[in-house]
C-alpha cells in the first residue's frame, strides 16, 4: 500500500533523505525510528505529499504521490509534528470543517461522534482548540487524521503530549485499526515499539540502516539471551566467580541496585552474557542450584532496543528532521 523507491530530498548542499527504498503492506504497524535530525519527519512530508522529493518516488495505494496527489492524499491521514490546528474553533467546528474538505460519505454528524468517542473528546467537543491541554490538541489531531477511514495512517508522535492512561488508549485504538490498514508511526518511544509494531525502520544520518520486526531487532542486542540474577551484595563474587566459570557464558557484569526511596540496597543484579547464539538459562539456573545461591529473582534477557538503537545511531551527523 506503501511504495517507495529511491526517495532522496536535499536542501542544498544537505542531503536530508539519502536514496532510501521500502515497501509496507495492510495490516503492517511501521516504527519508523532515528533519532532527531536524521530523516524521520522530511520522509513522512514526502510520503503525504507536503514536500517534494529531489528524487525517487512515493506511492500509496497505486498512487503517485506527485502526479496524483489528489488520488493519493484520499487514500491517507496525516497526524504532523506538532498537529496545526485552527485555535480559535472548538473541536466539533473543525473536526466538521475538515470532514466537508474530505466529502465524508454518510452522515457526518455520525461519524464524527464515532471518531470522537475513540479519541475520547466528547467533554472538549465545545471549548476553543486555543485553550486545550497539549494532550487533548493531539487527540484533535488523531481525530481528523482518521475522519474519513483512510487505508494509510501517518502518525508523527501521535502519543507527544499524553499521559500513561492517554497512551494506553491510543495504542490500544491504534491497534484496533491496524488489520486492515497501514500505519506508519514515527516515535521516540522504544516501548511503544515493542507494544505496536509489526515492523521496524530505522533512519541515520538519512539512510535506512536497519529494516525488521521489533524481534529482530531486539536480538541484536548484546542482552539478548542474557540471564540476570538479583542477588545479595555480600554474594557477588561467588556468584561472578560462578558464572564465569560456566562454557557458554562470555563475561558477566554486575550493577548496584537502589531501593525505593533511592538509597542503595543490599542486592546487586549479575548478569552473564552468552557467547554468540547460545543458550544460558539451564545451565545457570543449574548453577544457582547447585551452589544454593540466595536468588532472589532471575531472568532472561529478550533485549534492549535502546542498545541497538544506540549502537545504529549514535555515530551518526543529524540535521533536518
Amino acid at each position: 500500500m506503501i511504495e517507495i523507491q529511491n526517495l532522496t530530498k536535499r536542501f542544498g548542499l544537505f542531503t536530508a533523505v539519502d536514496n532510501i527504498s521500502f515497501q509496507v503492506g495492510k495490516g503492517t504497524v511501521l516504527g519508523f525510528l532515528g533519532p532527531n535530525g536524521a530523516g524521520k519527519s522530511t520522509t513522512m512530508k514526502m510520503i503525504t505529499g507536503f514536500l517534494t522529493p529531489t528524487a525517487g518516488k512515493a506511492r500509496v495505494c497505486g498512487h503517485d504521490v506527485q502526479e496524483e496527489p489528489i488520488a493519493a492524499k484520499e487514500k491517507m491521514g496525516y497526524l504532523p509534528e506538532g498537529a496545526p490546528l485552527y485555535p480559535d474553533m472548538t473541536p466539533r467546528s473543525f473536526l466538521t470543517f475538515v470532514a466537508d474538505l474530505r466529502s465524508v460519505p454518510g452522515d457526518r454528524k455520525a461519524r464524527i461522534a464515532e471518531v470522537v468517542a475513540k479519541v475520547n473528546l466528547e467533554s472538549v467537543l465545545d471549548v476553543h482548540i486555543e485553550t486545550l491541554s497539549k494532550g487533548y490538541k493531539r487527540r484533535v489531531g488523531l481525530a481528523q487524521a482518521m475522519l474519513h477511514d483512510p487505508a494509510v495512517l501517518i502518525l508523527d508522535e501521535p502519543t507527544d503530549g499524553l499521559d500513561p492512561n492517554q497512551k494506553h488508549e491510543v495504542r490500544t485504538l491504534i491497534r484496533s485499526m491496524a488489520q486492515d490498514k497501514v500505519v506508519v508511526l514515527s516515535t521516540h518511544i522504544l516501548e511503544e515499539v515493542e507494544a505496536l509494531c509489526t515492523r521496524t525502520i530505522i533512519i541515520s544520518g538519512g539512510k535506512l540502516v536497519v529494516d525488521c520486526t521489533p524481534a529482530e531487532l531486539a536480538a541484536k542486542s548484546r542482552y539478548h539471551n542474557a540471564v540476570s540474577l538479583t542477588v545479595p551484595a555480600d554474594q557477588r563474587e561467588r556468584v561472578e566467580k560462578g558464572l564465569g566459570g560456566l562454557n557458554r557464558v562470555a563475561n558477566v557484569e554486575w550493577a548496584a541496585l537502589t531501593g525505593s526511596n533511592g538509597s542503595p540496597s543490599a542486592r546487586v543484579c549479575v548478569t552473564a552474557f552468552p557467547r554468540s547464539g547460545a543458550s544460558i538459562a539451564a545451565e545457570v539456573g543449574a548453577r544457582a542450584r547447585d551452589e544454593r545461591w540466595e536468588v532472589d529473582e532471575m531472568r532472561v534477557e529478550p533485549g534492549r532496543l535502546d542498545e541497538v538503537f544506540r549502537t545504529l545511531t549514535g555515530a551518526a551527523k543529524v540535521g533536518a528532521n
